[in-house]
């Protein structure tokens, strides 16, 4: 169960954000909005939400999910594979120390983005995509071997980031979308294949027995119910023009 949330508001410079989505730019002031809907929605679900202000120096600021993985016996600090992004995790450090005795970092030449990595239990499957290296991943296994957890690598070409195409929902429950639906590693899990046209709602989180979906995708919305979660949805039309999704948008423990 999470008690804690921790989430950063968007910047007016998140117009400059990196983005292969070719949505068009975001509305600054809805994205106001929608950030505030998406708060609301957690609190819901039961957790404190910690708020960081904006940073306009980061366009991707909002995006705190890759600055750090959050396990509930340490944090550990990544390296985003982004260089434009790379300052962001300053300060998080310092945060998280008022939640942790155990934090850990990552060193450069590794680069991992925890948008890469999907915790199952005390097992971590680590995605290796165009901003998670194998140093990363490496570095990343080490420490969570240190704390009694594993972890595994997937190998990846289409998605931005592992979670971009799958989320696990617990119970053996695992959303997933694209290339991953005929991964091996994932037969085990009972899988709740999404529809192609509504690839972008395969990124949603779980939260203490509920769960946020994107706003707008019916299918994916009843396949949660059907399998018998509850549904908070959230409209993050502007996140989806930089390639953002629900779980990027905060880090929960």
């Amino acid at each position: 169960m999470f008690t804690k949330a921790i989430v950063r508001r968007p910047c007016r410079s998140m117009i400059y954000g990196l983005s292969n989505a070719n949505l068009g730019t975001p509305d600054y002031e809805l994205a106001i909005k929608q950030h505030d809907t998406y708060i609301e929605a957690l609190k819901k679900c039961g957790v404190e939400v910690i708020v960081q202000e904006a940073n306009e120096e980061f366009p991707d600021f909002v995006f705190v999910e890759d600055v750090a993985l959050c396990t509930p016996k340490v944090a550990i600090i990544s390296q985003p594979g982004a260089e434009s992004r790379k300052g962001e995790t300053d300060g998080i450090k310092q945060l998280l120390q008022k939640y942790y005795t155990n934090i850990e970092e990552i060193t450069a030449p590794a680069t991992i983005e925890p948008g890469d990595i999907m915790m199952v239990g005390t097992h971590f499957y680590i995605g290796l995509s165009k901003r998670t290296n194998l140093e990363g991943a490496k570095q990343m296994t080490d420490f969570l071997e240190k704390f009694g957890m594993t972890a595994s690598t997937v190998e990846m070409s289409e998605m931005l980031h592992l979670k971009t195409g799958m989320s696990y929902l617990e119970n053996n429950n695992l959303l997933v979308a694209g290339e991953f639906i005929s991964k091996p590693q994932f037969q085990k899990f009972n899988l709740l294949k999404v529809e192609t046209e509504e690839n972008y709602a395969a990124n949603c989180i779980w939260v203490n027995g509920k769960v946020i979906v994107a706003e707008g995708f019916p299918k994916t919305k009843k396949l949660i119910e059907n399998a018998g979660y509850e549904v908070i949805t959230v409209d993050v039309s502007e996140y989806r023009k930089l390639d953002g999704g629900l779980s990027c948008m905060s880090l929960r423990f």
